[in-house]
């Protein structure tokens, strides 16, 4: 095929097995791959995963995209208070939508008419990508080469040896990970077996809570208007706070979560994560909400979370509900300020302190010692009026007559 015939393709490019493979295999049918790996916080030489793009004839973009995906897709999330069926802060899902973005920004400065991607047919990530594609670029074709060419891995790696692709492969590691600032994911292998626990193997992030320190860990994190600021009194970035508590909390064996959860495409999924610094913001937010915001809000603000988590997990990131929720949260927001201490200890975060100029929290009012001045002759008067509707529900209740004996009266007659 000649040059001038050949169509280009942008391809999310991880460096890894599939995504390589998926390079010479779009080659092969007539496509000039433009590969772009987009750094969210993993670990590795981003650089050297570039280089290997442009050694297999790819031409290779790298973009560093961490104070991004922290700033505009995780403290979106962490002030929406988003788990995905409460247990799953969504780390990989929400890198997603920032590197849907970046490919489609690509596709149009090379002129590309399709957005590949690695994803089989059975995850969620595909959804992800495609609707991403869909939202921003409706008018570029989508390419999942994984869902497309039906090989087992034992055949790409058979695919690579042939076709001189340079991809390291430990056969002796069974297990799909993947790794951003919010979060590391892993699965397969023994961990699609439930009933099994997953093996310390798994773990890179956390120490086993059984050898984590004796001695507990505080750490104070102060936020602004709902971002979290800095960390031990350190002003720092949103992503360096992250890198720095993934460590600290991590060392203390927090964020371990294992969930059972619903993909997007119908099936359960048994899933392990490692998300120690959201685990530790997302309790103190939580903590520092509960002191600030009234009752009706923090009610509704738990109704709203479910949503934005669901609405992030199933790939509509780019849709107008998502700025509507974005917009309630953040009208929330200017009052969630101050610190929070939160002690690390053998696996658990817990939230022992919490401080803040806006605080509804009043001593005086709560307090059953001397200086009480919550006027405890009134509540008589409240719990009459609050409950007026259960005690005339009741009444109506008592004088009602049975249909039954009504009927049986009139036929008596």
């Amino acid at each position: 095929m000649s040059a001038m015939s050949r169509k280009k393709v942008v391809l999310a490019y991880s460096g890894g097995l599939d995504t390589s493979v998926a390079i010479r295999w779009l080659q092969e049918r007539g496509f000039d791959v433009v590969a772009l790996t987009v750094d969210v916080g993993q670990p590795g030489n981003v650089m050297g995963i570039k280089e290997k793009a442009e050694h297999l004839g790819a031409a290779a973009y790298l973009v560093d995209a961490r104070e991004e995906f922290a700033d505009e897709f995780v403290l979106p999330a962490l002030e929406a208070n988003a788990m995905y069926e409460g247990q799953y802060p969504l780390s990989t899902a929400l890198a997603r939508p920032l590197i849907g973005k970046h490919l489609v920004a690509v596709a149009r400065r090379e002129g590309a008419t399709s957005i590949a991607h690695g994803c089989t047919g059975k995850g969620n990530d595909q959804v992800r990508f495609d609707l991403c594609t869909t939202a921003l670029a409706p008018d570029l074709q989508v390419i999942a080469p994984a869902r497309v060419w039906g090989m087992t891995r034992e055949q790409e790696i058979a695919y690579a040896k042939e076709h001189a692709i340079p991809v390291p492969v430990d056969r002796g590691s069974p297990y799909s990970t993947d790794e951003n600032l919010w979060g590391r994911s892993i699965e397969c292998g023994v961990l699609e077996d439930p009933r099994i626990e997953p093996p310390e193997e798994v773990f890179a992030w956390t120490t086993n809570p059984a050898e984590a320190p004796d001695e507990p860990a505080y750490v104070t994190i102060r936020f602004d208007a709902g971002k979290p600021v800095s960390l031990q009194s350190r002003p720092m970035s949103a992503a360096s706070l992250i890198v720095a508590l993934n460590e600290l909390a991590g060392h203390h064996g927090v964020g371990r979560i294992d969930h059972v959860e619903s993909r997007v495409v119908g099936i359960k999924s048994r899933e392990v994560y490692e998300c120690p610094a959201a685990t530790v913001l997302l309790k103190a937010h939580q903590a520092l909400e509960a002191l600030v915001l009234p009752r009706d809000v923090l009610d509704f603000g738990r109704i709203v979370a479910g949503r934005f988590a669901t609405l992030i997990y199933d790939g509509l990131w780019f849709t107008p509900l998502r700025e509507g929720l974005d917009a309630f949260v953040a009208s929330t927001q200017s009052r969630v300020t101050g610190e929070v201490s939160v002690k690390l200890f053998k696996g658990s975060a817990s939230v022992v302190g919490r401080a803040s100029p806006f605080s509804l929290y009043d001593h005086a009012l709560a307090t059953y010692s001397q200086g009480d001045r919550f006027r405890q002759e009134m509540a008589e008067g409240f719990i009459y009026v609050w409950g007026l509707p259960a005690r005339t529900w009741a009444a109506v209740g008592g004088k009602a007559v049975s249909p039954k004996l009504v009927k049986a009266t009139k036929r008596s007659k």
